[in-house]
């Protein structure tokens, strides 16, 4: 006997681009996967390039200063 296709009405949940974020995910986490999809240059992955995330003062003052880092040769 076939299962009945129900229908659920939408969430506006996500609807709204000027919501609080509602998913908190380690870095350690999120990186091999981004990583990982730019290798493979999943196309899905440009959907979400202007996207913002919010990170820890002292994360970003460590990316900037990394940003400017230049090794010696």
């Amino acid at each position: 006997m076939a299962v009945p296709f129900r229908v659920y009405p939408a969430s506006t949940d996500h609807d709204d681009p000027g919501a609080e974020p509602c998913v908190h995910i380690r870095l350690g986490d999120l990186l091999p996967l981004v990583a990982l999809a730019m290798r493979g240059n999943y196309y899905w992955l440009n959907d979400f390039i202007d996207d913002e995330v919010a990170i820890t003062s002292d994360l970003y003052d460590v990316l900037r200063n990394f940003r400017a880092y230049r090794p010696s040769a």
